[in-house]
């Protein structure tokens, strides 16, 4: 494989004359050395500069390292204004990062979901517009990640009396983590150009292919449930009642998490902020590396559409029955929209549903407490947003700490919930109140319809895995 320009970003070289330097003389020198030797050659140099000032072949490359490096880009000195909702719920830390984010020279608006909770860069829960910027640790780790939910025409009450049936069909049907398909489904999203124009993911093709239609692990899961549909959704015929559904989390698993790591350190490599701000660096949208990393962040949101819909058409396969509706909705993630003005801002959603005027989606609680089906008010002060979820009120760590397994099993018994699989990590008390996070933000959606969970599989000890 070529050396490229990328490849040393990755590395640590500034964007400048000792990168293409090193590419030349590298490729003169090493031509026919392995890329991962060339690589090795350039940490050395990046890392030890004084050492090569001297050295035959790269002693231009050195002297040019030794240059004034990148200007370090000044925040602001204060805050742009935005809008908290459900402030009160949310954690400190949350809050200081998005003040941070705020104070960035390319930062035009910003809101913070009431499900919000402190991450890395962007806050999970953070809505940040911007100005032909796009930051990845904006749009986070598993980019597109995304809710997914099938409703069926079977009585709900099938999932009291099927209730093995269901469980094996979960089973059978889905993947979690570490785990994928025997024999995995071919997908169009496997002929997209990207896949052999860009070269990160070309790399990733293969293991992309074997993860294809599984999902991830942590808050990831597939569950059926109860839908109650209060206002007709017209979109979809549906009429108030009471349906059984499908629901699944997962994003875009190791494509995403590559890409984003990968595009990151380019970031941080070639736009140096304060150290408060470094996980907030950005690509501009008219670089390189910003049109890349928009094309490979779109593909990597499609690749994780795909997996949900190969989840959801195994399930349907397995019930036997044809859907009447697919709900579907992403975050993590940044998308092209234009001002009151017209003017066109890149808005990343880190863990916020989009909620323009009109547009459908599903904000889920935990696994015992109910989720809801929303449609979009598009108020402007939230940037045409609403939370992903009930959001943390527990870090994974302490969850497992304090949370006693007894009292899970008795709160998911209370609800009427079967559980395969997940750690106390995803215990519902480790969740903000879904309610109290849905009255924050009722100027932000219109709910149409609950979910509540019956069946829940999670990725998980495999003891919970096994059906009678």
């Amino acid at each position: 494989m070529k050396l490229t320009g990328h490849d040393l970003l990755a590395i640590g070289f500034p964007e400048g004359n000792a990168l293409g330097l090193a590419l030349t003389l590298i490729e003169e020198k090493y031509s026919t050395a392995p890329l991962v030797e060339k690589i090795q050659i350039l940490k050395k140099i990046v890392a030890n500069t004084e050492a090569f000032i001297d050295d035959e072949t790269f002693g231009p490359v050195a002297v040019a390292l030794q240059k004034p490096a990148i200007d370090v880009k000044e925040l602001h000195a204060s805050a742009m204004p935005y809008q908290i909702y459900g402030a009160e719920a949310i954690e400190q830390g949350a809050l200081d990062q998005m003040e941070t984010a705020m104070r960035l020279p390319v930062t035009v608006a910003g809101a913070l979901m009431p499900d919000a909770h402190q991450g890395y860069g962007l806050p999970i829960g953070g809505v940040l517009a911007t100005r032909n910027a796009v930051i990845p640790y904006g749009v986070g780790v598993d980019i597109g990640c995304r809710m997914c939910m099938t409703i069926y025409d079977i009585p709900p009450s099938q999932l009291e009396t099927r209730v093995d049936e269901f469980k094996k069909i979960l089973l059978n049907n889905t993947q979690f983590g570490v785990a994928t398909f025997k024999r995995p489904k071919d997908h169009a999203i496997f002929e997209r150009k990207e896949f052999s124009e860009l070269e990160i993911v070309r790399s990733l093709k293969d293991r992309a292919w074997q993860q294809i239609g599984s999902s991830g692990g942590g808050n990831h899961f597939v569950e059926f449930g109860v839908v109650e549909i209060t206002n007709a959704i017209n979109e979809f015929n549906l009429s108030p009642g009471i349906y059984l559904a499908l629901l699944s989390h997962s994003g875009s698993r190791g494509l995403g998490a590559n890409i984003a790591r990968h595009y990151t350190q380019i970031a941080m490599n070639t736009c140096k902020l304060p150290q408060v701000a470094k996980h907030l660096a950005w690509l501009d949208l008219d670089s390189e590396a910003g049109q890349e990393y928009w094309l490979a962040m779109n593909l990597a949101g499609d690749y994780a559409s795909a997996c949900h819909h190969q989840i959801h058409e195994r399930i349907a396969i397995g019930l036997r029955t044809t859907p009447l509706a697919m709900i579907e909705n992403h975050h993590n993630f940044a998308w092209k929209e234009k001002d009151a003005q017209g003017d066109e801002l890149i808005v990343h959603r880190k863990g916020a549903t989009p909620a323009g005027k009109g547009v459908l989606g599903i904000i889920p609680g935990s696994m015992a407490t109910p989720g809801f089906i929303v449609r979009g008010k598009g108020l402007a002060a939230s940037i045409n947003s609403a939370s992903h979820g009930a959001g943390r009120t527990m870090s994974r760590t302490k969850a497992k700490q304090t949370i006693l397994q007894g009292t899970v099993n008795k709160f998911l018994k209370a609800a009427g919930v079967e559980l395969i699989g997940a750690g106390l990590d995803e215990a519902p008390m480790a969740y903000k109140d879904i309610h109290q996070v849905m009255d924050h933000q009722k100027d932000l959606v219109e709910v149409l319809g609950s979910f509540m969970p019956k069946i829940v599989r999670m990725c998980g000890d495999k003891r919970f895995q096994e059906v009678d």
